[in-house]
């Protein structure tokens, strides 16, 4: 099983019950990165209003470089609980299974496809927002160099409630190559006949 979607599983379980189920003690020492794996800490950056977590961090003092692989299931690590901050408590539950199954592994080939772009020595500057915006707001969350401030892949999530078809959930991302002009769509998840409620809530 993938490291990120055990750490989706915990997430979950943790977001759905609110705290009071703790997950299985065996996904729970197999999300337990090791010592020389993991940052000890995030670097912080103001970025569009929002506070923001390096991918990367002290790696950089105890490993040169950060392998492509590092890169891809660090990211997803924190898209994923991007992701579920955004949803909140009330949409989570409903979403969260085709959101895993469908979503997450477009958002995973995409976060590869970047990893791809970059020699492995730069992949320490790229890094992932936090605090994904809520009400009706898109952004679930962007990467962005921490170098020089600028995004580079920008994820986001809207609302479409075609005539007479209840509402849908439409993934996409932007990207800088066109001044993030273009939806690149990930996929789309049914919500309801009724409004959703907003996010983060």
């Amino acid at each position: 099983m993938p490291k990120w979607l055990r750490k989706v599983l915990v997430v979950a379980i943790t977001v759905c019950t609110f705290g009071l189920v703790t997950p299985p003690a065996s996904l729970m020492a197999a999300d337990e990165p090791a010592a020389d794996d993991s940052p000890s800490s995030d670097w912080q950056n103001s970025h569009g209003g929002s506070q923001t977590a390096s991918v990367g961090s002290e790696q950089e003092t105890r490993a040169p470089i950060l392998t492509r692989q590092q890169f891809i299931e660090q990211t997803m690590e924190k898209a994923v609980v991007q992701s579920y901050e955004k949803f909140g408590r009330k949409i989570a539950p409903v979403i969260k299974k085709e959101f895993r199954d469908v979503i997450l592994p477009r958002i995973e080939e995409v976060i590869a496809s970047l990893a791809e772009q970059y020699p492995e020595e730069q992949l320490q500057y790229l890094a992932v927002t936090e605090n994904p915006s809520g009400g009706m707001g898109e952004r679930i969350f962007h990467i962005y160099r921490i170098d020089t401030g600028e995004d580079i892949i920008r994820f986001h999530v809207r609302r479409e409630h075609p005539p007479q078809d209840g509402y849908w959930f439409q993934f996409h991302y932007h990207t800088y190559h066109d001044r993030f002009q273009t939806h690149y769509e990930l996929g789309k998840i049914y919500w309801d006949k009724n409004m959703p409620p907003q996010w983060r809530t």
